[in-house]
């Protein structure tokens, strides 16, 4: 029995529960804003430097853990990076462009966005957010984050395990607190991608749904023996990892930072959303070091020693 006098299985349900809950919490609120053009474009460049952060600081060094590899992941990564550039490049994505001076169409198909905001200047830029946030970069950092929730959800497990056999204190709670704290913002990034790309707010409602439960289903699939399969081809989740991030470099590159360079007129306050989710980054990272529990790699062997010396 642990210090919160939980049993493992009882503690590891509440903890799924509000790891459920932060990840809904996350995609309803950006269904329950008005996403207007301003809003949007502010959004869009959060998320740039959340995925910029998740891939450097995140998906990155777990990757190297599992593979103990520098070059088999940076391969990795320019095989996820190149793989999501040919594919915005070579097949059609774009699902609409808004004529200079023009409203831009909400996921209703009205003028959800400020038609008065989209004059001048804002009409050639305003369509950007469409551009960027294509249908193909929506569904690769779902899938991105969805991998990475689902380790996430078989460390979870692992960690309430051990917590409940007394052999990690309260790693359990640690590790569900910093996976409750980054939820809504991985939600976030994918409900922002999916409004500025036009998708309909039904569908919006079904991949949140969808996407608040993989950490749970990993939960899950640790007690039906995932995580030994894992263990046994650590290189599989590395690559993934890896591939990843690939991608989420890619569309925060090539995609969505770009938002800056268009909008002259807002550079501070978007540097400053870019920046913003830098930090969130930085600060699930921190709080996954205390967390997050990862086997220590062997020392080094010691030089061996020249007859003589």
């Amino acid at each position: 029995m642990n210090s919160l006098s939980f049993s493992a299985p009882v503690a590891l349900a509440i903890y799924c529960a509000l790891v459920l809950l932060a990840s809904l919490a996350g995609g309803w609120l950006l269904l329950a804003l008005r996403l207007t053009h301003p809003r949007l474009q502010t959004a869009v460049s959060f998320v740039a430097g959340l995925m910029l952060g998740m891939a450097v600081l995140h998906f990155i060094p777990h990757s190297f853990q599992q593979l103990h590899s520098v070059d088999r992941t940076a391969q990795w990564i320019l095989g996820g990076f190149m793989a999501m550039f040919f594919l915005q490049r070579f097949f059609p994505h774009h699902h609409h462009d808004v004529p200079e001076g023009a409203p831009e169409q909400g996921p209703s198909g009205g003028a959800e966005l400020g038609a008065s905001e989209h004059s001048g200047q804002h009409g050639a830029a305003c369509t950007l957010a469409a551009r960027s946030a294509s249908r193909l970069s929506w569904a690769a950092t779902t899938v991105g984050m969805g991998l990475h929730s689902l380790v996430g959800g078989l460390a979870l497990a692992a960690s309430v395990a051990a917590q409940g056999q007394e052999e990690g204190g309260l790693v359990g709670l640690g590790t569900a607190l910093v996976i409750i704290l980054h939820k809504p913002f991985d939600a976030l990034a994918v409900g922002t991608l999916m409004a500025a790309s036009g998708s309909s707010r039904f569908a919006r409602h079904l991949i949140n749904s969808l996407f608040a439960c993989v950490t749970p289903l990993g939960a899950a699939l640790f007690y039906a023996g995932a995580s030994h399969l894992m263990g046994a081809n650590p290189a599989v989740v590395g690559g993934a990892l890896a591939f990843c991030a690939g991608t989420f470099l890619c569309i925060a590159c090539a995609d969505l930072l770009p938002e800056l360079q268009f909008h002259s007129h807002d550079r501070l306050r978007l540097s400053l959303a870019l920046l913003a989710g830098i930090g969130v980054a930085v600060v699930i990272g921190k709080l996954g070091h205390s967390g997050h529990h990862h086997p220590a790699h062997p020392p080094p062997a010691a030089p061996a020693r020249l007859p003589g010396a």
